[in-house]
């Protein structure tokens, strides 16, 4: 069975840490809407694994801003995931969920694709997420990186302080014009990939 919908979800800090590098993941979703109105409607209050959340469902993709602090954001995702599915009446064959989050060694505004289960280098966020959502053979997973770049002072209080710093103008203008391109590109490279491959064979039980 294809893929019939795309649960793309953001990895961020709320409230006074919203709007600071560790939450592109939330920039570049904004972004992505931005780029496709009439496809996705403006992000908007929704319950989704048992919390408020910022969201945007379309007839392809569904987008959820994590509602969480970044370190503990992997037990409401595996809640919302799981409700989606079953709010939806799909498989997890059916439905591609990617987890789109900031990355220290990328420049600013590069997108890759990650595995989901590549290392998550020290994230926090990512390393609650894989902790929380255990690979499934029959479902289609992937991460999507966000490049913030380094500082150049690598201590571990340095880099704290950088991702937790308010974005400045210039910067969140290179993020909106290289995030939702790129967020595009992978999503649909993903989106070629998992059709490609078709669903995993299911073991067979004596």
């Amino acid at each position: 069975m294809s893929i019939r919908r795309f649960l793309v979800v953001s990895l961020g800090n709320p409230e006074q840490y919203r709007d600071t590098y560790h939450s592109a993941g939330h920039l570049a979703l904004e972004a992505f809407q931005r780029k496709f109105p009439s496809e996705l409607p403006s992000f908007s209050s929704e319950r989704h694994g048992k919390k408020a959340v910022l969201a945007s469902a379309g007839a392809k993709y569904t987008l959820l801003q994590s509602p969480t602090l970044m370190n503990v954001s992997g037990p409401w995702l595996a809640k919302a995931y799981k409700e989606y599915l079953i709010d939806n009446g799909l498989s997890p064959s059916e439905v591609g969920l990617i987890l789109v989050h900031d990355d220290l060694e990328e420049d600013l505004g590069v997108i890759k694709i990650r595995q989901w289960t590549k290392s998550h280098r020290g994230h926090n966020g990512v390393k609650s997420v894989l902790a929380s959502l255990r690979p499934d053979p029959q479902a289609k997973w992937a991460r999507i990186s966000v490049g913030i770049g380094r500082p150049a002072g690598r201590e571990k209080s340095t880099v704290s302080d950088f991702v937790l710093s308010k974005i400045p103008r210039h910067a969140k203008g290179i993020l909106d014009q290289k995030a939702s391109q790129g967020l595009y590109e992978a999503l649909a490279e993903l989106e070629k990939k998992w059709e490609a491959e078709g669903p995993a064979p299911t073991e067979k039980k004596d």
